[in-house]
């Protein structure tokens, strides 16, 4: 029989163990301080997160699904959707928490759940732990190790000194390179889909871009945008403010992107054969719409397709109404508006141009010739300034200003230029005048982030050196013996807070005046518009308020067969929104003259 060493001692080691610290603790009488990093359970402010659904869309595991929870309503920036962890799946590889585009998700250093249900795994996180989640966190996301990218290829633009000598467009656009290393950057959450009044096809166009799909991205763009090159060099862009990314770094260039498609087909003919578009029978119904504008053309866009006889009735000599008049070709090139109502006319839009309603035709002859009418303006006759002397030789308006300027009439404004206003308008006005070669300064009676132009628009007309004197109210215009300008009486104001918790108001201070001395004073304070056209008649069964003509949600008025869009009918005041009103006037007339 073989002697067995080892058997005989294996007891007296196990034994030794017992002096020995346990590895085990004693829960819950006895617990253990986790590291530093630990990666337990899941905490998510709820507050904080926007409902992107990031962490759903990288977890490897499929153990994250996007709920609701009440309390969280869809609203601008929001999906209103909540992570839901499923613990039976989770493998804590921390991606979610690392990838999170608000740092709202993070892990807890609690790694004990206890539950009598033994088929319940989920978990949703910042409500099963909304009392000390927060005070447990442990695995965040480090700054300078993200695994997305968060800073934005830069848009090339002229140089400000250099820009100002012409009208040459000051965006350069996108290389092929850096539209596709730009697009990289989405991850497809959709949040600005929901934000954009036309809810268009973000993702999924930019998402073509990044594959490389150009010819998929336009067609998709053109399924509920026909003017997407337009608002690629103008859009407001609310969309990009929504942006998921930018809650770490920059929002993702969604405009830049949309320009650089669209942009790069060339002609009418290019965008008819990328689109070839579904051109329905004539249905043998007849729509007539006022105004060439955004809406309008929308409108008769997207009629035209589905078999109407539309026709466009525009009192100008080009389509696009103020997007055409009122956007200086520095920001909009007429090539550029051309090409897209070029092909708006090749699928069968009919435009009657220098054509005035209620002037060359009247408004009861549309009535006869149309089943349905769509009024389209825009908001075109200024409002004064209200200033003593502002009718004097020199005092203009700047949509009239504008409006001369992009029609190729010259207009003499010398070499000293005041603009009032902070809006879009008296910035364009200030850079067109600019670039006539005056000095230009800008009156604005309250802060400069108090401004309602564009962040965009007020950097660049600083880059070209216009003078932008915040906190400066206009008192009266100074002229000379023969009626003309010769400069404006200001006074400089203090912000006063507001008691109601409202903004800040301006107050002149006493004995502060100055006199500015002038050639050319334009003013910019903002427009109405005109409904002399409408006769007397239809006026008294439709209803207006507050300057704009009163519709439903589908842009019907009192009248069923009478519909409006645009700056009259909403108080957004920019062209995607005019689009959007359009589009939703094309199924509202469907609805009526097809019955469906």
């Amino acid at each position: 029989m073989a002697f067995d060493l080892k058997g005989i001692l294996t007891p007296f080691a196990a034994l030794s163990q017992g002096t020995k610290p346990p590895h085990t603790v004693k829960y819950p009488a006895e617990q253990k301080e986790t590291a530093h990093r630990y990666r337990g359970m899941h905490h998510n402010d709820l507050e904080e997160c926007i409902g992107c659904g990031t962490c759903s869309t990288i977890c490897q595991n499929g153990a994250i699904d996007m709920i609701h929870i009440d309390g969280y309503e869809t609203n601008n920036g929001d999906s209103g959707l909540r992570p839901r962890v499923d613990n039976g799946r989770c493998c804590w590889c921390a991606l979610c928490v690392d990838v999170c585009p608000t740092g709202s998700l993070n892990l807890t250093s609690d790694y004990i759940y206890v539950t009598e249900d033994p088929d319940s795994f989920l978990w949703t996180p910042g409500v099963d732990n909304a009392k000390d989640g927060k005070e447990k966190l442990s695995w965040q996301s480090s700054e300078g190790k993200r695994l997305l990218d968060y800073e934005r290829v830069p848009m090339k633009e002229l140089e400000g000194t250099e820009r100002v000598k012409s009208f040459a467009e000051v965006v350069l656009g996108y290389t092929e390179d850096e539209a596709r290393k730009e697009a990289d950057r989405c991850i497809a959450c959709g949040i600005c889909t929901d934000i954009c009044p036309v809810h268009m096809h973000i993702p999924e166009y930019i998402n073509a871009i990044a594959r490389g799909e150009d010819d998929d991205a336009v067609r998709i763009i053109y399924d509920n945008n026909p003017l997407g090159e337009m608002c690629g060099k103008v859009c407001t862009r609310r969309c990009e403010t929504t942006c998921a990314i930018n809650h770490k770094g920059d929002p993702v260039a969604i405009r830049w992107l949309k320009e650089y498609v669209t942009a790069r087909v060339k002609n009418a003919d290019v965008i008819k054969e990328i689109l070839n578009p579904d051109i329905a029978e004539p249905n043998g119904h007849s729509v007539g719409i006022i105004g060439a504008g955004p809406s309008g053309l929308t409108a008769a866009y997207y009629l035209a397709l589905k078999g109407f006889d539309v026709t466009i009735y525009e009192s100008k000599a080009h389509a696009g109404g103020m997007i055409m008049y009122g956007i200086p070709k520095y920001r909009l090139p007429l090539d550029s508006i051309d090409k897209q109502v070029d092909y708006m006319l090749s699928i069968g839009v009919k435009i009657k141009y220098n054509t005035k309603v209620g002037t060359d035709i009247t408004f009861n002859e549309l009535k006869e010739k149309h089943e349905a009418i769509m009024i389209g303006i825009g908001f075109e006759v200024p409002y004064p300034i209200g200033l003593t002397g502002e009718d004097a030789k020199g005092s203009i308006q700047a949509v009239n200003f504008l409006y001369n300027i992009n029609s190729g009439i010259n207009v003499d404004i010398g070499d000293k230029v005041a603009v009032i206003g902070g809006g879009n308008v008296a910035i364009d006005a200030a850079r067109v005048s600019k670039r006539m070669g005056a000095e230009v300064t800008i009156l604005y009676r309250r802060r400069v982030e108090d401004m309602p132009a564009d962040w965009e628009e007020i950097e660049g007309a600083e880059h070209e050196n216009v003078i932008i004197h915040p906190q400066a109210i206009p008192l009266e215009v100074i002229s000379d013996e023969n009626g003309k300008v010769t400069g404006v009486k200001y006074a400089n104001a203090e912000m006063i807070a507001d008691d109601k918790g409202g903004r800040p108001r301006p107050k002149i201070i006493e004995g502060d005046e100055h006199i500015l001395p002038l050639t050319t004073l334009i003013g910019a304070i903002g427009q109405e518009a005109d409904y002399s056209f409408i006769p007397d008649d239809i006026k008294e069964q439709i209803e207006i308020s507050r300057g704009r003509i009163v519709v439903d949600e589908n842009q019907a008025t009192a009248l069923p067969w009478l519909f409006a869009t645009g700056d009259i009918a909403n108080r957004q005041a920019d062209a995607i929104s005019a689009i959007a009103d359009g589009y939703r006037a094309v199924k509202s007339i469907e609805k009526l003259l097809l019955k469906k």
